[in-house]
């Protein structure tokens, strides 16, 4: 996130772009509720009629896979009526003209017949976005789970430019991310491009840095992005694999084709606190403690990094990730001799500028925001303050393109997927508590009330729902909170493994792939 979650409650207008926040971030909610209640206008815009659209100003029920269309259409707006701010993009951007340019066609009546929004709706939200006062965007991966998600989040930073909302308190732009240590973890470096702090891989200062304090001669050449691995196991260039604390077999799309490349490989290794669907073809487990066993830290959605301590001993023979890696990579040769988590952190604030003024003694009485760069620094709250890290803003010209798959006459649906409140991901951990599973013991599809009569459906008959790629079966669920032509699931329940159906095609940029968009079809079964 640019800005902090405190901050939202101060915000005069809130735009949730993606995100069903109210499940699943229940907490950050609160916030969007209590701003709301402060004065603050909210916009929602979602395919479906999610919980905030009750409290919202207005609702921008977009079709899947069309935000960059709306995005593009509330710009248009906001620059047809002047409500641009003209000081900010003169002094703190540049490409502005090449955008406004791009912008130009996307009329709200150009923009109302590709994402099915009222023309009267878009005007209203850009206007209310563009007013005075502090504006903030939040979005999960509603938005970067598209062959377009780096297209989406660019055109994100648009708008918030566009309004001068960056760089302030209670503005910005808000990637709440899906899951907890997510936002540590590619700080850490564990994306293919980059090392810690986003460091660029083949960066010739970065890699002589790191070459000399590691002792290794460090490849320029990036790795493979998640998205890839599998198909390398098919193609023959990867024989074995090392997965941690991941369930690629329920969360990953297309999953018939990580099931045959898991069969393929030579050798698994599998490193969690429990058993799933994936380390079920492993070679070795390797067992892991988790959270609430061990002594470390994890940065938040929020840039916050957060001491954490253990509350029970670890079972059997669990031990803390860093031990297991440390130990592994003396078997492999290397002259690892960290102690404890605080070693190992204190190397990461070594090499690590934005995390350099940050350790165990004083975060032991405060958590604190990176950037951090000295000792003496206090955090930072928010984001691009006076510049932004590249020195000023660039504006994207970004065109709408259509989802890789749309409904035909075959697979006349689309299919969108999620979660809900009561469990998490893959339900690896949530799905064993016996209170979260007495609430939702099992999956049921979304369908609105006028596919259901079509179809001859009534609340729990049992369907088949195909794609190109698969077919499950499971329970309907008639309901207005999803429109005519769209079904929506989640890929909680491994009996009902939604991930069999999505399509793996992803984001050239980015490497995400399209989990939100893809055309199936539906068959009432047999009572």
């Amino acid at each position: 996130m640019t800005n902090s979650i405190e901050e939202i409650t101060g915000c005069d207008t809130i735009l949730v772009i993606g995100s069903n926040t109210t499940e699943t971030h229940p907490v950050i909610s609160y916030r969007i509720r209590q701003a709301v209640a402060n004065g603050a206008a909210l916009i929602v815009a979602d395919p479906r009629n999610i919980d905030l659209v009750k409290i919202a100003t207005v609702h921008l029920p977009l079709r899947p896979g069309t935000d960059v269309a709306l995005i593009n259409g509330l710009a248009n707006v906001i620059i047809s009526n002047g409500l641009m701010d003209s000081s900010f993009i003169s002094d703190r951007t540049e490409n502005y003209e090449k955008f406004k340019q791009t912008v130009e066609k996307y009329s709200p009546e150009y923009v109302a017949k590709i994402t099915g929004v009222k023309v009267e709706d878009l005007i209203e939200a850009a206007k209310i976005y563009a007013r005075e006062g502090k504006a903030s965007i939040l979005y999960t991966m509603g938005i970067t789970q598209h062959t377009t998600g780096t297209d989406n989040v660019l055109s994100l930073a648009n708008l918030a430019m566009l309004t001068g909302n960056i760089g302030r308190p209670s503005t910005g732009v808000n990637p709440l991310r899906g899951q907890n240590n997510v936002q540590g973890a590619c700080d850490m470096g564990a994306l293919p491009n980059v090392y810690t702090a986003y460091q660029q891989v083949g960066d010739k200062k970065v890699m002589d840095q790191l070459s000399t304090t590691w002792q290794v001669k460090l490849s320029n050449k990036p790795g493979l992005q998640a998205t890839d691995m599998f198909q390398a196991v098919l193609d023959g260039s990867i024989k074995g694999m090392y997965i941690m604390g991941e369930n690629p077999i329920l969360s990953d799309p297309n999953s018939s084709h990580v099931i045959k490349a898991l069969e393929k490989l030579d050798f698994l290794v599998a490193q969690d606190i429990f058993m799933n669907e994936t380390s079920a073809y492993a070679d070795v487990i390797l067992p892991a403690a988790a959270y609430a066993e061990r002594y470390g830290t994890y940065t938040n959605t929020e840039r916050r990094v957060q001491l954490s301590y253990p509350a029970v001993k670890a079972p059997g023979e669990a031990r803390p990730d860093w031990q297991i890696i440390t130990e592994l990579g003396k078997k492999l040769g290397f002259p690892w001799n960290y102690k404890s988590a605080e070693e190992v952190f204190a190397e990461i604030a070594a090499v690590t500028p934005s995390y350099g003024g940050l350790s165990y003694k004083r975060l032991q009485s405060n958590s604190l925001q990176w950037p951090c760069p000295s000792p003496e620094h206090e955090g930072t709250c928010y984001l691009h303050k006076d510049i932004f890290a590249r020195g000023k803003g660039l504006f994207s010209a970004v065109e709408y393109k259509k989802p890789a798959e749309e409904p035909d006459e075959t697979y006349p649906f689309i299919l969108t997927t999620g979660r809900h409140l009561f469990h998490y991901h893959t339900g690896t951990m949530s799905r064993r508590s016996k209170g979260l599973s007495r609430h939702r013991p099992e999956e049921f599809v979304q369908v609105s009330p006028q596919d259901g009569i079509a179809l001859g459906l009534q609340d729990e008959d049992m369907i088949e729902i195909t794609s190109r790629r698969g077919q499950v079966q499971a329970k309907v669920r008639l309901t207005d909170k999803v429109a005519p032509g769209t079904v929506f699931m989640t890929f909680h329940y491994r009996e009902t493994a939604t991930n069999l159906l999505t399509n793996d095609v992803h984001d050239p940029v980015a490497g995400i792939p399209e989990l939100k968009v893809c055309a199936v079809n539906i068959r009432k079964l047999a009572r």
